[in-house]
């Protein structure tokens, strides 16, 4: 769910900026960016990210709410820090990975709310599962004709309401929050 957050900061980030070029298309940059998440857990909060993700960012300068932005993570890539949990998530007791490979996130519109803010409405599938969110994406780095840098941040999500629960024994003793706090930093570059 985080890949999607970081195209959608991506796909806003070219629509703000100043260059007077139009349709545009960038492409994340994985090594320079990150897509991460928290989540408490017993006495604080668990910080795990995706390592595999990409996205695609098609830029209208002189409208950006013509814009688009499309983002893949790669469920498998979890890391928590730990391998045995991670397998855990990966497992058909929660990811399911086996049937649900992806997390995907598909614009559907963009509204720029300051000089170097916007929000980027679009659908986030996860688990099977398909539910409209808003990106909150902040300018981090002036975007040139070659790339740009974005902070990336929605709304808590629930882990519900992407049926992302243990089963019944298991949730009531696990101490795992059902609020997940999303922190995404997105690099995007110019595709040639």
């Amino acid at each position: 769910m985080r890949l999607r957050i970081v195209v959608t900061a991506a796909a806003l980030g070219a629509a703000l900026a100043s260059a007077a070029f139009a349709n545009e298309t960038y492409k994340f940059d994985q090594a320079h960016s990150t897509i991460g998440f928290s989540v408490h857990q017993f006495l604080g909060p668990t910080h795990g990210k995706f390592a595999k993700f990409d996205g695609k960012i098609d830029i209208d300068r002189e409208h950006p709410e013509n814009s688009s932005v499309m983002a893949r993570i790669d469920v498998r890539s979890i890391d928590t820090g730990i391998v045995k949990r991670d397998n855990h998530l990966r497992s058909p007791e929660f990811f399911a990975v086996e049937k649900y490979p992806e997390i995907t996130f598909k614009s559907r519109s963009v509204k720029q709310t300051g000089p170097q803010a916007g929000d980027i409405l679009g659908d986030l599938t996860m688990h099977g599962v398909t539910k409209p969110i808003t990106l909150h994406v902040k300018l981090l780095t002036s975007p040139n004709d070659k790339q740009t840098r974005w902070a990336v941040t929605t709304d808590p999500l629930k882990r519900r309401d992407f049926n992302l629960m243990f089963a019944q024994a298991a949730e009531s003793v696990s101490g795992i929050g059902q609020t997940v706090a999303i922190n995404i930093e997105i690099e995007a570059t110019r595709a040639q």
